[in-house]
């Protein structure tokens, strides 16, 4: 083919490749509400923070999921890694102390935080109340983890945490951050 015939049939092949589109993902708008989660079942982290689903890794053929998450207590997540995906956090309410790789910061309302997949990162609540907004990308199975610790009686063992976050591609890697 002739570079200019080349270049004028290039454009009309693209539909043709595989590209991801809008069409293979969910083609429906819709609303979550204030409150709700996506499917209609709450995951509360450690059985008190909101922590539910808004967009779903089922909305987007696995390319992304956003949570809402809630603080009523000054807690947070261990120190962890997500082998495949990226974590985004937008800080709507309160303040936190994170921690990324080797690196500490405080951040809060209106402040966006970037954890790196393969970059151990944790955080605490530093406020009485708080809300983020926070993405993962690819969705992976972090919502099969919340469904998969909320079903549990109690707080997991240390065992039990491990083999857990590993089923569902992160490794615990210590204990989270403190306020002492």
């Amino acid at each position: 083919m002739q570079r200019r015939s080349f270049l004028f049939a290039a454009p009309l092949m693209l539909p043709l490749t595989k590209f991801p589109s809008l069409s293979m993902l969910n083609s429906k708008p819709f609303v979550v509400k204030a409150g709700d989660p996506r499917f209609g079942i709450h995951t509360p982290y450690k059985g008190v923070n909101p922590n539910d689903v808004k967009i779903s890794g089922k909305d987007t053929n696995g390319q992304l999921a956003v949570f809402e998450y809630i603080g009523n207590e000054k807690v947070g997540p261990s120190l962890h890694v997500h082998h495949d995906q990226d974590e985004i956090f937008s800080i709507i309410e309160g303040d936190f102390l994170f921690q990324v790789g080797d690196e500490k910061f405080t951040v809060k309302a209106g402040d966006t935080v970037f954890a790196p997949r393969k970059v151990p990162h944790t955080w605490i609540q530093l406020s009485e109340k708080s809300k983020i907004i926070y993405y993962v990308q690819p969705a992976g199975k972090m919502e099969e983890f919340f469904l998969k610790m909320n079903e549990l009686k109690g707080p997991p063992t240390k065992e039990q945490a491990e083999k857990i976050h590993e089923v569902h591609g992160m490794t615990v890697l210590g204990p989270g951050l403190s306020l002492k």
